[in-house]
């Protein structure tokens, strides 16, 4: 049986590849700040902080496989407080697994660290790949630029490395679909502010197998994790209702997403940004999307029971 350790792997994405590895033959640990029982077959739940080494670096030695989902939501308003928090959770916990693997006998053979395709530039039109997308120096790309800073300067020459820039995963069980989902449902899923900002987005399913493969085919390096036909917002929107059978969405200008961000505590960034990111090492790699057009990953998501 190989072993998987998910650091930060009590959300959604982390549950996901719990889904999806478990009947691969994995044991699958996973490190979280809250202690948790274990009661499910092969899935055991360790406690860390994040920011030191503990008992839980025992885990790593020998395994198969490590993955670093860990990082505090963005899904909030970036007050100085949060951004700071933000930023150290990426940072710190990246920074103390390179220590860890550093100091183990038997290091773990691949080290899978997140990072996001935020990364790129606001872009209407110049695709962003691997090697060509252009990085800038907002809030976001900076964090995104020094977690994986953190993950590349660490030395690890016996473990393989992979950074996913994951664009929006779509999944029934949580992420950015259910949110989606729900203004839909209330008439409220019409254009987001212009709506030609693209959407990069990947179905879940296909999340947890890019990963599977990389591992597979002892891939390393930068890799966009999303479909390789990104859309316009407004085209995004219109798929989701009618999918939903919902004929009626309002058009939701600028200032009305910066009020409604600014009640429920977001920003609007998640939605205004334009993320034209394209997947071209995924796919010269040989990678096959089971869901690479849109309304085929969002007809699958509403009709799963």
């Amino acid at each position: 049986m190989k072993k998987m350790v998910i650091a930060g792997g009590t959300g959604f994405l982390g549950q996901a590849l719990v889904a999806h590895f478990l009947p691969k033959n994995y044991e699958i640990v996973i490190l979280s700040r809250q202690e948790k029982k274990n009661i499910q077959e092969n899935v055991r739940y360790v406690q860390w902080n994040a920011e030191t080494i503990d008992i839980w670096i025992t885990e790593l030695e020998g395994a198969d496989v490590l993955i670093n989902l860990t990082g505090k939501s963005v899904d909030c308003r970036y007050t100085q407080k949060n951004k700071t928090a933000i930023l150290n959770s990426r940072v710190q916990s990246t920074s103390i697994l390179g220590k860890a693997i550093q100091a183990c006998v038997v290091p773990p053979k691949v080290w899978i660290n997140s990072s996001t395709a935020t990364i790129y530039e606001h872009s209407l039109h110049q695709k962003m790949t691997e090697e060509k997308g252009s990085i800038g120096h907002d809030f976001s790309m900076s964090v995104a630029t020094a977690w994986e800073q953190a993950f590349f300067t660490c030395k690890t020459p016996r473990t393989f490395k992979i950074a996913l820039r994951t664009s929006i995963v779509l999944g029934k069980n949580g992420g950015a679909f259910i949110p989606l989902q729900n203004l839909v449902k209330f008439g409220l899923g019409g254009t987001q502010g212009k709506g030609n900002q693209k959407v990069s987005w990947i179905h879940e399913y296909d999340f947890c197998r890019a990963v599977a493969f990389l591992i597979d085919e002892h891939k390393y390096g930068i890799y966009n994790i999303t479909a390789p036909n990104p859309i316009p917002n407004k085209q995004f929107m219109k798929i989701i209702r009618d999918v939903m059978k919902i004929p009626v969405g309002l058009f939701q200008p600028v200032w009305v997403l910066k009020l409604g961000a600014k009640i429920i505590g977001t920003e609007t960034e998640l939605i205004l940004k334009s993320r034209y990111v394209i997947p071209k090492k995924l796919v010269e790699s040989g990678f096959k999307f089971n869901y690479p057009i849109v309304k085929e990953a969002i007809t699958e998501i509403t009709q799963r029971t």
